[in-house]
């Protein structure tokens, strides 16, 4: 029995289609204005649902209106080039069908955390990263998202009470990280390498 899946978010349920990648601008203007780049700074970006002046306060880098201005272009330009795949919402309503509990568990910032609600209406879960203030593949994301589902990550080898499982494109965060905590963690490559290359495949897998 399936309780429920938890799906990654970009590179898994929906793609950009125009990269900008403002917040690595934003970071490159503070190493330009002489502050030292900390392994750090993405981590906080991403756990602080912030919009971009106030990241920029917090981390102590000064933006001018012009760079401001021009951020928020390449910010919004990268966002509203968000698409869902296909398969993305094929999959989904296979497993609804079956009664499946359906969450998405991501690592993003504050302003794609809305981009992805809007994008993906009316699921039963959103653990972003920027809202939950941790990261994948810390555990307390994955029980966190399992908590918003009303479920308990089964052991894998007793499913009984049924299975969770987590699928995406990350080996760490969406394999191994929920493997750890009890949940069915499934690796998706959509290079074909892999033995899933679309979440429809996955789905059908698993559906019953």
């Amino acid at each position: 029995m399936i309780a429920a899946v938890i799906f990654d978010v970009f590179g898994t349920v929906v793609e950009i289609r125009n990269r900008q990648n403002p917040y690595r601008q934003f970071l490159r203007l503070g190493a330009k204005q002489g502050r030292a780049a900390s392994s750090n700074d993405l981590e906080w970006i991403m756990t602080h649902d912030t919009e971009l002046h106030e990241a920029a306060d917090a981390l102590g880098i000064h933006l001018g209106s012009g760079d401001l201005a021009l951020l928020k272009d390449a910010l919004e330009l990268e966002l509203q080039s968000i698409q869902v795949f296909d398969d993305a919402w094929a999959a989904i309503e296979l497993l609804r069908a079956s009664g499946t509990k359906i969450g998405v568990c991501s690592n993003l910032a504050g302003p794609y955390c809305r981009e992805v609600r809007r994008l993906l209406p009316g699921l039963d879960a959103y653990a972003l990263s920027a809202e939950c203030g941790v990261m994948k593949p810390d555990p307390i994301i994955y029980r966190s998202v399992c908590s918003m589902l009303g479920i308990e990550p089964g052991n894998l080898t007793d499913p009984k009470h049924g299975q969770v499982y987590m699928v995406g494109d990350s080996k760490e965060c969406d394999e191994q990280g929920p493997r750890a905590c009890g949940i069915v963690g499934t690796h998706l490559d959509r290079s074909g390498a892999g033995r899933f290359q679309n979440l429809l495949e996955f789905a059908k897998s698993i559906a019953i």
